[in-house]
Parts: C-alpha cells; structure tokens; sequence
C-alpha cells in the first residue's frame, strides 16, 4: 500500500491578530532559538567520528529536518493569511471573529469564537470557520436556531448571544 494521500482543501485563509503573532513566534521559536541549538549538537556529534552508530547525530539531523519542514509550511502559509482585524459595521450578526454564545438542546450554553483553521482549539473554545457548526453561524444573528450535521446526526442550537472584542 502506497502513501499517497490525495490533495487536501486548503482551508480559508483569515486569522485573527493574535493567531499571527503565535504563528510568527513559533518560526521565530523554531528558527532563532531551537534550530541553532540542535545545530550545535549535531555538529558536536559529527566530530566524534562515525556518524552511522551516532545518535545525537541522526536524530539531530532529522530534527533539522522537521524545523525546516515546519518553517517552510509556516512561511508559505504566513504569506496566504489575510488578518481580520476590524469589528464589523453590523455587530448584531455572526461574522469571522466573533463570540458566539450558543444554548444546546438541554439547556447548557457554551461560548466559541469564529476563528481560522490555523488557530482553531476547541478546548480554548476556538472554532474553525471551516467546521460545519461554524459554517452554520455565519451570517446569523441573536434569537436563530442553527441545524447541522454531525458524525452522530443532526444538531441544533439556539444562538442567545453575539459579541466582539
């Protein structure tokens, strides 16, 4: 069996503010601080000799390796990203970057904020704009109920709140 896996969607290309400035820490992590570190032991490894049996070499060169791969996806991506800085003119609607504080069936509410499938957390209550429940408050506004589909059927929530910050 083959790895070929075919092309994935790219996901949409907006960010918030702060989900740019940890992207462009972590290149800064990875390339100013980490990089030269492993650097220094790869090359302290390469002296003593033979490469083949030594660990701190061949892991450190692959460890390289992942940074620049890791760099270069991130350079790439930086570059695509558009930053959604602005509140909108109608704060009564759902729109990229907002709050959204949604009541579920039984009565439970939680709070999500719309952002780019770069920053998305669920546990930080970050929600991709490219998930289907994100998908489906997008353009609504205080008061609607939402349908979407999940894995286990269909799901509805009742929208009770909107804000932005």
């Amino acid at each position: 069996m083959g790895r070929y896996r075919p092309p994935r969607k790219p996901g949409s290309f907006y960010i918030t503010p702060e989900g740019e400035k940890a992207l462009r820490d972590e290149v800064y992590q990875l390339w100013k601080v980490e990089r030269p570190q492993v650097t220094a032991v790869v090359s302290e490894a390469a002296k003593n000799g033979d490469r083949s049996e030594n660990g701190d070499y061949i892991y450190g060169k692959r460890r390289l390796r992942e940074i620049d791969s890791r760099v270069g996806f991130l350079t790439r991506r930086l570059d695509k990203l558009e930053v959604v800085d602005r509140i909108p003119d109608n704060q009564n609607k759902i729109y990229f970057g907002a709050r959204v504080t949604v009541e579920e069936e039984d009565g439970s509410e939680n709070t999500y904020r719309i952002v780019g499938p770069d920053e998305f957390d669920l546990s930080l209550g970050k929600l991709s704009m490219d998930s289907p429940m994100a998908k489906a408050l997008l353009g609504k506004s205080v008061g609607d109920e939402i349908v979407f589909k999940t894995p286990d059927g269909e799901r509805e929530l009742y929208i009770s709140k909107v804000q932005y910050k």
